[in-house]
């Protein structure tokens, strides 16, 4: 990579790093951008020129999310249940260590005026996230609603869901309970999460 590209990916990378070190278990919202900065070292100008709102960090940090599991997965396959307890598990581990973040990922999303694109993740970066993956740059990153559909398909093929065989309705009430058990671990601040995932998860499958 040239050095250009590897300084632009490197520093998007470090205020994503230290965007989750400054936020801990804080709202996204607490967080300002002058403490970003200042701790990577950089200009506001600078900031905004990668990450033109403050919210595109929240997208970015999805859109890792999002890779990180399509590695994981493609190293480490599963199927159908599986493979759902596999995300809500990822889900359940990163709520635990930056709830406030989680949760406002869900609130960006949900935001009518966000872009309908995903934030974009160039080669640069994938290769400084996955060094020893030969061939990152190559990898497609699966949204996670493109997850849950897989995951979905095969669970339909396996017979684990029973009731239907819609693998769009399926999918639709994944995501549902994927975005919104956030909430609900929030007001009901269980801990630890896991369990109760997992259990919302076996919950659903009988359902389906």
């Amino acid at each position: 990579m040239s050095l250009r590209k590897e300084k632009a990916a490197r520093l998007k990378l470090a205020v994503l790093d230290h965007t989750l070190k400054l936020i801990g278990r804080r709202p996204f919202e607490d967080l300002y951008v002058e403490d970003i900065c200042q701790r990577v070292k950089i200009s506001k100008v600078t900031l905004f020129k990668y990450f033109p709102v403050k919210e595109d960090i929240l997208a970015y940090y999805f859109r890792v999310w999002c890779l990180r599991r399509t590695v994981e997965l493609r190293e480490k396959p599963k199927e159908g249940v599986q493979g759902v307890v596999y995300l809500f598990d990822k889900l359940s581990e990163d709520f635990d260590q930056h709830p406030g973040i989680m949760l406002s990922v869900v609130g960006y999303l949900s935001n009518p005026k966000r872009p309908p694109k995903p934030f974009p993740l160039k080669a640069e970066e994938k290769k400084l996230l996955f060094p020893d993956v030969a061939d990152i740059h190559n990898v497609e990153i699966m949204s996670i609603e493109q997850l849950m559909e897989k995951f979905a398909l095969e669970g339909v093929f396996k017979k684990e869901f029973t009731k239907t065989s819609n693998t769009r309705e399926i999918t639709q009430l994944l995501m549902t309970l994927f975005f919104g058990s956030l909430v609900t671990l929030q007001l009901t601040q269980v801990s630890p999460t896991k369990p109760m995932l997992r259990r919302m998860v076996e919950l659903a499958v009988k359902g389906m």
